[in-house]
């Protein structure tokens, strides 16, 4: 662990297994901290608090950018733990690497552009002056699927801000948190600033974050339950928090849409990270007019992707990142299947030769879902692509609709006025009009409903860092 610029064990002296998905094999341990070690990092980051704060925006920056150099120097080795440890193809997990560096570069420019301002007060006698300052302390909370990038989309504009911070990383992918950390501390991140607690177990970190004082301020990416639980217990004490939970992303190809290039963009982005992306399509609608021809596109997309280990030339699919994940994915297909919908490829557990040591589900697709299915409802965050026909717009767009979450939808048309209708139409926070990569670390990040609160990404990212202060001056 990292805390107060030292790398330590966790006070209690255990520690954790990390295993490779694509084959069971031990690939590290971690430190198996607890709630002693977050006090104690949390102790850390606030006797930080006032110096870091209190540096210019400028000296920010410039350790920043020298983050992002260094993450962009490392980036193989960054790129080769993410595959070792949580499963995607190489290919992938480089491209996380390279949008992950991406925030520590976006907000190395960022920390300049916290600007103030100042308000006519209606008598003559005063003035009003606003200033942006950072909130404090940050407790950050990370997922498995995306490792690197999770992590940097919250330490860079937290730092960016002025606030310092501790974060968790998930119990199936710290030594991923840990090659980000060392490019923090080379890059000259003064102690106590950041601060990582690995655990196998997260629930005591977890306790403290929501229940110290310190703490003002929470930022959790995972799952909508979880999400749900942090918000309730962090209202006692007003953290303020952002949550990035669950998805239930709509694809729809509209009449107008050219079937074949709308498949090969719904196939890239349902079985991005295997799946195992809040922002991958669960369902996809197709007009009734194009259905046919799409569905053939697609399935033969899908029957070629390769599952693999990670590592290996020419791999599109990995493993899920753990025997629940496979679980939840075999009870959904099963229970679309017993109520009437047809598997047109995949829809089994593949366990031929090597990949028998691992959790690999098979490439699926499935046509005739209908409502009353539990992949018409629930998020899969798995490789099942559901097909389902509509008549008309209106009839789609209710659909697409019809769900608690609200985070990325997408929509393939060539008449731009139907593209508009959709996007402001959609109650969704990302909308993809024939784009099925809506994100950069220049755009904002979210969604709406049980998808979650806050922005991640763009000016708005480090606006969530950051508390508006109003001087009042008689003069």
């Amino acid at each position: 662990m990292f805390i107060d610029g030292v790398w330590c064990e966790a006070a209690g002296g255990g520690r954790f297994r990390v295993t490779n998905p694509a084959n069971g094999d031990v690939i590290g341990e971690a430190p198996d901290g607890g709630g002693a070690d977050a006090a104690r990092a949390i102790e850390a980051a606030e006797r930080a608090f006032p110096g870091w704060a209190g540096q210019t925006a400028y000296e920010r920056s410039r350790i920043l950018y020298r983050a992002w150099e260094i993450m962009t120097e490392r980036a193989e080795d960054l790129a080769r733990t993410m595959t070792l440890e949580q499963g995607k193809p190489l290919r992938a997990a480089r491209n996380e690497v390279r949008y992950g560096a991406d925030f520590l570069l976006w907000y190395a420019e960022e920390a300049k552009r916290v600007y103030g301002e100042t308000i006519p007060a209606p008598r003559g006698d005063q003035r009003f002056m606003v200033l942006r300052q950072p909130v404090g302390v940050v407790a950050a909370v990370t997922p498995w699927n995306y490792p690197v990038s999770m992590v940097t989309r919250k330490v860079a504009p937290a730092i960016a801000a002025g606030c310092t911070i501790v974060l968790k990383p998930a119990e199936a992918t710290p030594l991923s948190a840990i090659k980000v950390f060392e490019c923090l501390e080379a890059a000259g991140v003064p102690a106590g600033v950041v601060n990582l607690v690995t655990a196998g177990d997260p629930a005591p970190i977890g306790d403290v974050f929501l229940t110290d004082p310190r703490v003002r301020k929470i930022t959790f990416t995972g799952s909508t339950d979880v999400g749900k639980m942090i918000a309730a217990r962090a209202a006692p004490q007003m953290k303020r928090i952002s949550l990035e939970l669950g998805g239930h992303a709509p694809f729809l190809v509209l009449e107008d849409a050219d079937p074949v290039h709308a498949a090969k963009g719904a196939a890239l982005v349902k079985f991005l990270n295997t799946g195992q992306a809040c922002i991958c399509p669960n369902r996809i609608f197709v007009h009734e007019n194009a259905v046919e021809a799409f569905t053939e596109e697609f399935v033969s997309r899908v029957g070629r992707m390769r599952a693999g280990n990670g590592l290996e030339e020419g791999v599109q699919i990995g493993p899920l990142v753990d025997e629940a994940a496979v679980e939840k994915v075999e009870r959904q297909v099963a229970d679309a299947a017993g109520r009437g919908a047809e598997v047109l490829c995949g829809g089994h557990r593949m366990t031929e030769g090597a990949l028998a040591k691992g959790t690999f589900y098979a490439p699926t697709v499935l046509s005739g879902v209908a409502p009353d299915m539990q992949i018409y409802r629930e998020e899969t965050f798995g490789p099942v692509a559901p097909i389902i026909a509509f008549r008309d717009e209106e009839e789609a767009l209710a659909m697409a609709n019809d769900t608690h979450y609200g985070l990325a939808s997408y929509v393939y048309t060539r008449d731009m006025a139907k593209g508009f209708r959709m996007f402001e139409g959609l109650k969704f926070g990302i909308v993809g009009i024939n784009d099925i990569n809506p994100t950069a670390a220049a755009a904002p990040f979210g969604g709406s409903k049980e998808s979650g609160l806050g922005r991640e990404g763009g000016h708005e990212g480090i606006a969530e860092y950051l508390e508006t202060k109003l001087g009042g001056f008689s003069v």
